[in-house]
């Protein structure tokens, strides 16, 4: 088994799930820059989905749940002392910033599916949507795939084509030897494989703990 994927001890999952969180933050700051940088939205058509979900799930279900809440603190008298109003106009405005950002990165979506027929250098080169597994100079083997700002996930080895790694890999091909700036220094890696094939994005989940108005019951015939 090759190391990148050996399984970590107990007493490290903390700094791994921290490490993931901190992936998280950083890709959702670089898209808000990238999006006011006007730089392209590329996404894989899960990836763009998944936005979607998040997106209706915002604004039909949880949005209209904290509104109800807000109404009835609001009804319990001073707003100013008022925790549940308090709290609940501000998660509201996490909302609605939330659904603008989304809006917008759905709106600028450009998809590029990883599983479209490529012809020529696109089918044996890394660009958007391609798979590879690399070296590093102690021969540590890492399989990685390039993806959008909005679908970057360190558990699944996903990285941003806009990443310092995304841009090291880019137009490179297998026998290909690319330099890898990072902030923690240079590094030399070995290009062993480049494919194109499904890239699997966790799906949105309801956050737990949410508000959610209920589902909207499908209607019947009568």
């Amino acid at each position: 088994m090759n190391k990148a994927f050996t399984k970590e001890p107990d007493d490290e999952s903390d700094e791994h799930d921290h490490a993931a969180e901190d992936e998280h933050e950083l890709a959702a700051e670089q898209a808000a820059g990238a999006q006011a940088a006007g730089v392209k939205n590329y996404i894989t058509p899960s990836g763009l989905q998944r936005l979607k979900d998040e997106h209706r799930f915002l604004l039909t279900r949880e949005r209209p749940a904290v509104t109800q809440v807000v109404a009835w603190a609001a009804s319990n008298g001073d707003r100013s002392e008022n925790a549940d109003y308090q709290y609940g106009k501000r998660r509201l405005r996490e909302i609605d910033r939330r659904i603008r950002f989304l809006t917008k990165r759905i709106d600028a979506a450009e998809i590029v599916d990883p599983e479209a027929p490529r012809g020529g250098p696109a089918a044996t080169q890394v660009f958007f949507g391609a798979t590879v597994r690399y070296a590093n100079a102690s021969g540590t083997e890492r399989v990685v795939s390039v993806v959008g700002l909005d679908e970057v996930d360190l558990d699944r080895n996903h990285i941003s084509w806009l990443s310092p790694l995304g841009r090291a890999l880019m137009k490179s091909r297998a026998g290909d030897r690319v330099v890898l700036h990072a902030p923690a220094g240079t590094e030399q890696l070995q290009i062993l494989e480049v494919r194109y094939q499904r890239i699997p994005v966790e799906p949105f989940r309801e956050p737990p703990g949410a508000e959610a108005a209920p589902r909207a019951r499908p209607r019947t015939g009568g």
